[in-house]
């Protein structure tokens, strides 16, 4: 790490512990870094966080290093296609709208994620999925039941769910994506879809674990969703090629 000259190993760390804001609270933090492994550990800020919590922020110096040239970094699965090449390979190979249905559910009611990847103003300057016509987009919204989804992708013959999860405490955003799992599977439907989470606190290393398709973490843009989907659903071994003529977009 770099704190004031490269390889010192000082860093800053950030918790909550469960205890009054007191000399005793600041002690126990400093004890908490030395079992973490840090030495000549420092406790910058202290702050009460209601009558039984203290938030910190402590500094010290770590003994560890990191080699970057020895990180594997895994390769993405899907080509990073225009929206030209997106709606091409839906025009010419679905031979019909490829139908979305996304939502936010659980008790999460932060629809601003889902939002940007749907709406038809994405964010960034990147167009949402609505902007492409060869998708239609659905949008549940927030706070929408698993049984809801399922009823939605079934009456409207989905080919692809995207669930995005804000709200991440005590776990509710794996909580929440794998029961939009389970009723998919208990309504036979988890075959004959591409599902599709995300949010701040995911991965795409968490893909295999939650049994998704694929998940999108902080940072994705809707052409890259986009991207996914039409490559997913209809592509995911047929050549990309330039749009025909006459061909929608």
């Amino acid at each position: 790490p770099y704190g004031d000259w490269s390889g010192d190993g000082k860093v800053q760390l950030s918790f909550t512990l469960p205890m009054r804001a007191d000399e005793r609270a600041r002690q126990a933090a400093l004890v908490l870094a030395k079992k973490m492994g840090f030495t000549r550990s420092l406790v910058v800020h202290m702050k009460a966080m209601g009558p039984d919590f203290t938030f910190f922020v402590v500094y010290g110096v770590t003994s560890h290093s990191v080699d970057p040239d020895g990180i594997v970094l895994n390769e993405r699965e899907f080509p990073e296609l225009s929206y030209q090449e997106v709606n091409h390979l839906i025009f010419e190979k679905l031979k019909r709208q490829l139908v979305v249905v996304g939502a936010c559910t659980g008790t999460d009611a932060h629809t601003v994620g889902l939002d940007a990847i749907l709406s038809m103003k994405g964010f960034a300057g990147d167009h949402g999925l609505e902007y492409f016509p060869e998708m239609r987009v659905i949008n549940l919204g927030s706070q929408v039941e698993p049984r809801e989804i399922v009823e939605v992708v079934t009456r409207e013959s989905a080919d692809a769910v995207l669930i995005s999860q804000v709200v991440t405490q005590r776990d509710a955003h794996i909580h929440h994506l794998k029961e939009v799992r389970a009723a998919l599977v208990e309504a036979e439907l988890r075959d004959k879809v591409v599902l599709v989470g995300g949010g701040p606190r995911f991965s795409p290393e968490q893909s295999a674990e939650l049994g998704y398709d694929h998940i999108f973490g902080r940072g994705t843009k809707p052409s890259e969703v986009a991207s996914y989907l039409a490559w997913a659903v209809v592509g995911r071994t047929l050549p990309v090629v330039a749009p025909a003529k006459g061909a929608t977009g």
